[in-house]
């Protein structure tokens, strides 16, 4: 009874609403930080580079909040036909659109207050975020492969905004990385959700959503094997054009003691693996266990896949911040 309870209050519906599973998307802005080799530095006045980029991460969390809730506005009667989105508290008709609209609005305040002293530079890419997500919300997600296109944009527009708020520069390659992964997982996402809609009939599927009888299951396999080869093959040129080579004094005897045949001066290959296989894993969940529905949830969940992301990250900060 008390969890009932819990579950039907207003602060607990608005969390929900907010979908704080989804902030892990907002990861990205600490992309162009961590390959920099600045994550641990100090800028001029003083402040923590990762301090800067948190602040970007709150902000991105908070605006991408505001802008779920609009979207399950919109979305209300759409969704009350869905299966599985049918639960959210207003679609439900457990939270009303008008306290959701408040709660938005307040998110967005709070958004420009605290983007407000950084740079017209960072300021343009919330604002251009923003758009972007309203955009999607009422047009761009009805309309085959710009809906893929507008979410790839998203989170290059995350990646550019964790760079310029620390003016870092970023990899062109490592952009490109970015872009076929967020494809790669907007595709997935399209083909899990024709898999669990799949007995649905088809009237009914375009009432649910739309978009997906725009997508043959055959193109979607055909989209979903380019931007996952695309995804390693991409990061894989970026660690190859990257100049982290060098072992501290610490380490040098144990890169002395390596055959000339295994050195290297592209160290960050080494990160390849996981990405091959965090792709590989990838697919499996979405062709075998139809769970590419959503994203997040995989990667917070799966097992196999949370452990090579943190097999991943440990080698990169390890090769980037303790070797090199």
């Amino acid at each position: 009874m008390a969890k009932l309870n819990i579950e039907n209050t207003l602060i607990y519906l608005l969390l929900k609403t907010s979908r704080p599973r989804q902030w892990i998307k907002n990861l990205s802005v600490y992309a162009a930080l961590i390959f920099s080799g600045f994550f641990f530095a100090i800028q001029q006045d003083g402040t923590p580079y990762i301090w800067t980029v948190t602040n970007a991460f709150i902000i991105f969390s908070l605006l991408a909040s505001s802008v779920y809730v609009v979207n399950d506005v919109l979305d209300a009667e759409a969704d009350a036909m869905h299966p599985f989105k049918r639960k959210r508290p207003i679609a439900s008709g457990k939270l009303s659109k008008k306290t959701a609209l408040i709660y938005a609005v307040f998110c967005l305040i709070a958004t420009v207050l605290l983007a407000w002293p950084y740079s017209s530079f960072f300021k343009f890419f919330v604002v251009s975020y923003f758009l972007l997500q309203m955009l999607y919300s009422k047009y761009l997600k009805h309309i085959p492969i710009l809906d893929v296109w507008s979410i790839a944009t998203g989170f290059l527009l995350r990646v550019y905004a964790g760079s310029v708020i620390v003016n870092l520069h970023m990899n062109v390659w490592f952009l490109l990385t970015v872009i076929s992964a967020s494809l790669f997982l907007a595709v997935g996402k399209r083909q899990s959700e024709r898999t669990l809609l799949q007995n649905v009939e088809h009237s009914k599927l375009g009432a649910t959503r739309k978009i997906l009888t725009r997508y043959s299951e055959r193109l979607l396999d055909q989209y979903t094997g380019m931007f996952a080869t695309a995804t390693w093959l991409s990061y894989g040129l970026f660690t190859f054009e990257s100049n982290v080579y060098r072992p501290s004094r610490e380490l040098e005897f144990v890169y002395t003691m390596l055959p000339n045949a295994l050195h290297s001066k592209k160290l960050l290959m080494l990160s390849l693996p996981f990405v091959i296989f965090g792709v590989m894993r990838y697919l499996h969940l979405i062709y075998e266990k139809n769970e590419g529905e959503s994203p997040e949830r995989i990667i917070l969940s799966d097992w196999p896949l949370l452990t090579t992301l943190f097999l991943f990250g440990l080698t990169v900060m390890s090769i980037i911040y303790v070797i090199a």
